[in-house]
């Protein structure tokens, strides 16, 4: 069980510091880490949220002193997002269709994120992508809030791809939306699924300390020092891992 305990730190460490470098808090790579050493799902899910939500809070700070913060590229994801995750934390899938919709959601979404960073090298993101259109970003928020809170993700794994897929917001910025995304729609989910008597594991305290030294190291990488091709790549390669893991969980 120490052995278990340690290495599962030491993964959720990897993963916090991987994922806030582009704006994520890590929630499907939790997922899969915790998979691999085979914790219960109904344990899995309010965990990666709880992870999640420390993360989000720690990338969402670091992305807003860099600047890269504004609520107009924000709040029309973020308005409904909140009560549809809560809502989406309510329902628990069985893990014979848990594992392989939130597989093959990921996969997709990596696979298109790296074909269109190919198809667009050398083309200058447009520096003027800083509002998304409202009405289509709002239902974008309800329809991830919903996803996120069914699957145990704060949402900005799937809301990043489709903001970049859709020219809304250039990299950093939609890093930025995606990590206060995450922040909110994390705390909703997890208040839904408390609402079902869930219990947290003993070592929990471990895994948030790992987390939070993570997310300050790769939000610091993110806001400020990787390329955005690289952040886009790196995404769609945290996209891929995740997917493929819960495919084969």
């Amino acid at each position: 069980m120490f052995n278990e305990t340690v290495g599962l730190t030491a993964l959720i460490l990897a993963v916090a510091t991987l994922y806030a470098a582009v704006g994520q808090a890590g929630a499907s790579g939790y997922l899969a880490v915790m998979g691999i050493v085979g914790l219960d799902p109904a344990t899995m899910k309010p965990t990666a949220l709880a992870l999640n939500l420390l993360v989000a809070a720690i990338g969402t700070v670091r992305f807003a002193r860099a600047g890269l913060f504004t609520w107009r590229a924000f709040y029309p994801f973020g308005v409904l997002g909140m009560p549809f995750s809560f809502l989406g934390g309510t329902m628990h899938l069985p893990p014979l269709l848990y594992y392989p919709l939130v597989g093959a959601i990921l996969l997709l979404a990596a696979l298109e994120l790296a074909r269109s960073t190919w198809a667009t090298r050398g083309t200058p993101e447009r520096a003027d992508a800083t509002t998304p259109p409202f009405l289509p970003a709002l239902a974008a928020g309800a329809a991830v809030g919903f996803l996120s809170g069914m699957t145990g993700t704060g949402g900005g794994i799937f809301l990043a791809p489709l903001i970049l897929l859709m020219g809304w917001v250039e990299t950093r910025r939609a890093a930025a939306v995606s990590a206060a995304y995450n922040l909110l729609n994390s705390a909703a989910a997890l208040a839904g699924t408390w609402t079902t008597a869930t219990t947290l594991p003993a070592a929990l305290p471990w895994w948030l300390a790992a987390a939070g030294v993570g997310g300050a190291v790769g939000a610091w990488l993110g806001s400020r020092h990787l390329p955005t091709a690289a952040l886009r790549y790196l995404l769609a390669a945290i996209l891929a891992l995740s997917g493929l893991k819960m495919l084969t969980a």
